[in-house]
């Protein structure tokens, strides 16, 4: 697609996202939380105290990462918004560049315009907007260390930080565990810990709050079992009719986790090890939101740069139809949905549970070494 079009394609598309956020009224729930926490430490107040907004949000994220949103509490609501906004598409353009490396097809500017225009669209990256997530910014991150040229220096730091900020990761860090990356996973444990021991060093009692009582507080996030939640215990809740349905979805998840990393680890390619770990952790995360789920856009990518195009459009169906909001969710409704209704309901856990049949042979006999190039798509 040629530059003059590309352009006007990529300002459309955030054009009619910005009015759609005018006429619905957009209050970035999130982004109230974050402005809030980083009040809460500038203030020296209660960090897992308090509750914002009409739906009453708390503090879900470890003491490091409300450090990091301190500068927030600086700005008014409406400057906060604004700034929010153009980051996430700054970050939205990123990521999408960041996923054709993933994919071993870097993009001209003409095409990465047109995929950002169009990525803005799949449903878990517009929800990321519309509450102002900061995802794009912890999937930027990660994938930006995960892609970056073996023996690269402090490789898996920049991993360990986002861990930090938001703990789902970490996951990676077993990842390249298993693919014999041991110095990477050092590192990431390390930049990990490193984010850990500065928000005790600043936020002691906040951090002994968290690590030891708000960290296994599941229910704090939010109710697990409505179709928010792309996660197996979501989906495991609403097909039993039961909020709380316990070994029911812990025994699969652990399964899933075995299962997943074990692919991942045996993957020929690194682009199929990194999106296998992504959506484990996703499925097996007992609450996965569906703006969690950013990470369809590289394996978009790596489904399109190999060919697999008829998958592909399967996967953009999918993260496009917003099927999970088109079943009753109101109330309870969510637990008292019939048998036709539950795969609407759960459209992403399925999808990641079927990623595997996505690859002929996704597995090899032996891991590819670090220094190894992949092999090039049939």
């Amino acid at each position: 697609m040629r530059k003059r079009t590309a352009l006007p394609l990529l300002a459309l598309s955030f054009a009619s996202f910005v009015t759609l956020c005018a006429l619905r009224g957009a209050p970035m729930a999130d982004l109230l939380v974050y402005r809030a926490e980083g009040a809460a430490v500038a203030r020296g107040t209660d960090l897992y105290g308090f509750t914002v907004t009409e739906w009453r949000l708390p503090a879900t994220y470890p003491p490091f990462a409300a450090i990091l949103f301190v500068p927030a509490a600086w700005l008014p609501v409406p400057a906060l918004k604004a700034a929010f906004l153009a980051g996430n598409a700054s970050l939205l353009a990123v990521f999408v560049a960041l996923s054709a490396r993933l994919a071993s097809r870097p993009l001209p500017l003409p095409l990465l315009c047109s995929a950002t225009a169009v990525a803005l669209w799949l449903e878990p990256v517009f929800q990321t907007l519309l509450f102002g997530q900061v995802n794009l910014a912890v999937a930027c991150l990660a994938l930006w260390d995960l892609t970056r040229p073996p023996g690269a220096r402090a490789k898996g730091l920049a991993l360990g930080v986002t861990a930090g900020i938001k703990l789902t990761p970490a996951v990676f860090v077993a990842y390249l565990l298993l693919r014999g990356r041991t110095r990477e996973a050092a590192t990431a444990a390390a930049g990990f810990g490193a984010t850990a021991a500065l928000g005790a060093a600043l936020l002691p009692s906040a951090s002994a709050d968290f690590w030891t009582r708000r960290l296994y507080e599941t229910g704090r996030v939010g109710k697990a079992w409505i179709v928010d939640n792309q996660s197996l215990r979501g989906l495991v809740a609403r097909a039993l009719g039961d909020p709380a349905p316990g070994l029911a979805w812990a025994l699969p998840a652990v399964l899933v986790a075995a299962a997943g990393l074990a692919l991942a680890a045996r993957a020929r390619r690194d682009s199929h090890g990194i999106l296998l770990t992504a959506f484990t952790a996703l499925l097996i995360c007992p609450v996965s939101w569906t703006h969690h789920w950013v990470w369809c856009v590289p394996l978009l990518a790596v489904l399109l740069a190999e060919g697999r195009t008829r998958t592909a459009a399967l996967v953009a169906v999918v993260f496009t139809a917003r099927t999970m909001w088109l079943v009753p969710h109101e109330g309870a409704l969510d637990l008292e949905l019939p048998w036709w209704q539950q795969p609407l309901a759960a459209a992403y856990p399925l999808l990641a549970l079927g990623l595997p049949l996505a690859y002929d042979s996704v597995t090899s006999r032996r891991p590819v070494a670090p220094t190894e190039r992949p092999a090039e798509p049939a």
